[in-house]
């Protein structure tokens, strides 16, 4: 357990998508690091999301890790709503100051509901190297929060009802 005066305070600026296809049905995948089970997510999927570059717009960001994280384009995608505000969440207290270098004690996500008009073939988990992800699935959307590593499945749940009316 760490001293709570030591924690870093700051939270990590980034970007979520949830892509959808025509079925409604919305893209996760599973970490290739979660397969170690080192990080809490063995077994668990998630939706592509990723950091926010210095100066870098939300929505380009969104678009970047989209395409970095799964090969699927802009010209791909129709960005249809974002949420109202930024989702908070922290990481479990074994794993602060473990990743992103120590700085952050969790993440600040906007997230962005994308509809996918391609097909499967243009979905590429090697178009950014290294990979970050192993397999992938179309999934329902009532699922998503069974699916995801449990310090995240509020945002999962949030993301869900914000987006539901359009998915």
């Amino acid at each position: 357990m760490n001293d709570l005066t030591s924690l870093p305070t700051a939270y990590r600026p980034c970007v979520g998508v949830m892509l959808v296809n025509a079925s409604g049905m919305v893209f996760v995948a599973e970490r290739l690091d979660s397969r170690h089970g080192t990080d809490h997510t063995s077994g668990f999927w998630q939706m592509p999301q990723g950091g926010v570059d210095p100066g870098e717009d939300l929505e380009q960001a969104a678009l970047r890790e989209l395409a970095e994280e799964t090969g699927v384009s802009g010209s791909m995608v129709t960005l249809l709503k974002k949420t109202r505000e930024p989702i908070r969440y922290d990481l479990p207290d074994d794993l602060i100051g473990k990743l992103w270098k120590g700085q952050f004690r969790g993440q600040e996500q906007v997230w962005f509901l994308a509809r996918f008009s391609g097909s499967d073939a243009d979905i590429d988990l090697e178009a950014h190297d290294p990979p970050e992800f192993a397999q992938w699935k179309w999934l329902e959307p009532d699922l998503l929060p069974d699916v995801i590593v449990p310090f995240k499945r509020y945002v999962y749940r949030t993301v869900l009802d914000e987006f539901r009316d359009l998915i």
